[in-house]
């Protein structure tokens, strides 16, 4: 409800004039800020003068029905801001520091907009049209991208681990530390990867990471310069490529068939200009899921030997191979020194826990480390300790393998579900690893109308022209099935049906 005072204009005692002040019931802020506010803005456009008096407390709080208590506390804010004076005497006074303002005119009806500009007030600079940060709408069955299953987290272990970690690490734990990362985690990563990897790393060879993004990101800091040739996998993964963007980098795409990375044209690339890095996902390409020939592997591994190219080796779901043996790193192969290996455990664990890691050459993890000390300079070692101990007591390896059989299953289920309802729209190759599939539409099927509409229907997933190199739409999809139990899953593709059914319809429609 609106509700005014008349206020004595100092300059003509005679003169009065309505205050208005509006108060909202239902506003989260307190009543006294509001008044606060609601002065502070009358001063600010010149409603209210310099050196001019404000009402008592008593007679403001009478005449908005409100405690004096609430008005005194007003003033005091006004005060504590420098926006009026006060004295026991004389009263309550706009500060006569601040310069008469011309005021302006406005509509009857006074709106004042809480919190933060909309727009800033200044030249933000160049937008990068290439910068996307999706994030899954509230409510979605999920199938976008590798996401796991949250609902399979050791979250009570995890949970005592870092009360544990608190209580005997104490306020050591939350201090500056190592950016490289808390030693145990370090100390269980390298046996990690000794096991299973064929990695012969310690751990010096190691640094724990905020999450493989940040990896990534120190990589470009460290790596690259301005016009620096960095060959990427089309299609590929486009927070790796925005950040190659942002350090100046020109991305030259090279295309991907069911070998991976076509080294051939990485050859032809090569012999036309000096070749920074190449940036590529060997065991489960991101998004097509097909795994770098050998034949492909020691070409790669040779070529960059030859001619000195950095290669960013990013394993993101090592642990999820359900045929056969998973295919060990380029890493485990690389006698020369031009491998940085990349690593998270967001997959097996979960994404919010933030813990990624990179494996280097010693003088480039050194260099790896300014950056970071620059950006986060000691990471979350109260997490890393409670995280190791998870290692150590083998609840990692425990948990990795009960997973990787809940998400066999789900891409089983995922397969027959979709040959049985999608058949005629969609083709694909049964994954042997990894947490999604890529499916190839058919003629007929628009990928990004179908995702579209999927999306009103609940259903989550990203059509092909989200992982292409020039943005422009493909006749693929890519579908996660990790994160969905085998109903969900049975849901997301009824509705998926029902999608691909009106997107037809639309198109025999307008036909």
């Amino acid at each position: 409800m609106l509700k005014s005072t008349g206020l004595k204009n100092s300059a003509s005692p005679v003169a009065r004039w309505t205050f208005p002040v509006a108060l909202d019931a239902e506003s989260q802020d307190p009543v006294f800020l509001q008044i606060a506010r609601a002065v502070a803005d009358d001063v600010r456009r010149g409603r209210l003068k310099s050196g001019q008096r404000l009402p008592g407390s008593r007679e403001l709080a009478r005449t908005l029905g409100v405690h004096r208590n609430t008005v005194v506390a007003a003033y005091a804010e006004l005060a504590a801001e420098g926006w009026i004076e006060t004295t026991q005497a004389a009263g309550s006074f706009v500060s006569r520091s601040i310069p008469d303002v011309r005021p302006r005119r406005f509509s009857p009806k006074v709106v004042r907009r809480r919190g933060v500009p909309a727009r800033a007030g200044f030249v933000i600079g160049h937008e990068d049209k290439y910068a996307v940060c999706t994030q899954p709408p509230p409510d979605m069955l999920h199938m976008a991208g590798g996401v796991p299953d949250l609902r399979l987290l050791p979250a009570t272990a995890l949970a005592r681990a870092y009360r544990r970690a608190l209580h005997r690490g104490g306020s050591r734990l939350l201090a500056p530390a190592d950016p490289r990362g808390h030693p145990r985690l370090l100390a269980a990563l390298a046996a990690m990867l000794s096991a299973t990897r064929g990695l012969a790393v310690e751990p010096e060879d190691l640094m724990v990471t905020r999450g493989s993004q940040m990896a990534i990101e120190l990589l470009g800091r460290t790596l690259l310069a301005p016009g620096d040739v960095v060959a990427v996998e089309d299609p590929g993964y486009r927070a790796a490529w925005q950040v190659f963007r942002s350090r100046g980098a020109r991305m030259v795409p090279l295309p991907v068939d069911r070998e991976g990375l076509d080294v051939t044209a990485l050859e032809a690339l090569v012999r036309r200009t000096r070749v920074r890095a190449v940036y590529l996902t060997p065991h489960h390409q991101y998004p097509t899921t097909v795994t770098l020939s050998a034949c492909r592997r020691l070409k790669l591994l040779d070529l960059a030997r030859r001619e000195k190219i950095v290669v960013i080796e990013d394993d993101y779901a090592h642990e999820f191979q359900y045929e056969g043996r998973p295919v060990l790193p380029l890493a485990s192969a690389d006698e020369s020194g031009v491998v940085v290996y990349v690593g998270t455990l967001a997959k097996i664990l979960a994404p919010g826990l933030r813990v990624g890691y990179l494996v280097a050459p010693r003088d480039l993890l050194d260099r790896l480390v300014v950056q970071r000390f620059f950006i986060d300079a000691h990471g979350d070692h109260a997490m890393e300790w409670a995280i190791a101990e998870l290692f150590e007591d083998g609840d990692v390896l425990r948990h990795a393998r009960r997973v990787r059989r809940v998400y066999h299953a789900r891409r089983d289920a995922l397969v027959d579900l979709l040959r049985k309802h999608l058949g005629a729209a969609l083709d694909f190759d049964t994954p042997t690893g990894g947490m999604a599939l890529w499916g190839r539409v058919a003629p007929d099927v628009d990928a990004d109308a179908w995702a579209d509409r999927c999306l009103e229907l609940g259903v989550f997933f990203f059509s092909g022209r989200h992982y292409a190199f020039d943005q422009k739409a493909r006749p693929s999809v890519r579908l996660g099935f990790a994160a969905l139990d085998e109903s969900e899953l049975a849901d997301a593709v009824r509705r998926m049906a029902q999608a691909l059914r009106d997107v037809r319809g639309r198109r025999q429609g307008t036909a």
